[in-house]
């Protein structure tokens, strides 16, 4: 299974098994994380399961639609590794940080 490596809030690093195809956010979510909100439960309308992705990962996923931007560029945490994990998919080796809240 591939392994999902996430950094919590306060610096912790977690290793997540999680199936190729399921988004970040419900591999956080069933991993033990409870940083993230997910106030719309990967609808891509809230921004709550903001993450920042591995600078060397970014180029792996697909680009961010129009919504995604949209809902990021209200987030006063938004840098250039900014993407909602719901919108992005587990792949092995895959790291992450949960960002911080609005």
């Amino acid at each position: 299974m591939p392994m999902l490596t996430v950094t919590t809030r306060d610096g912790a690093v977690r290793e997540i098994d999680g199936p190729v195809g399921l988004s970040v956010m419900e591999a956080i979510r069933d991993g033990g994380i409870d940083e993230l909100a997910a106030v719309c439960g990967g609808c891509c309308s809230c921004a709550t399961c903001h993450v920042y992705v591995d600078a060397g990962d970014m180029a792996l996923l697909p680009p961010m639609t129009a919504d995604e931007d949209d809902l990021l560029d209200a987030s006063e945490h938004r840098t250039a590794r900014s993407r909602l994990s719901c919108q992005i998919t587990v792949f092995d080796g895959l790291r992450v940080e949960v960002a911080p809240e609005d």
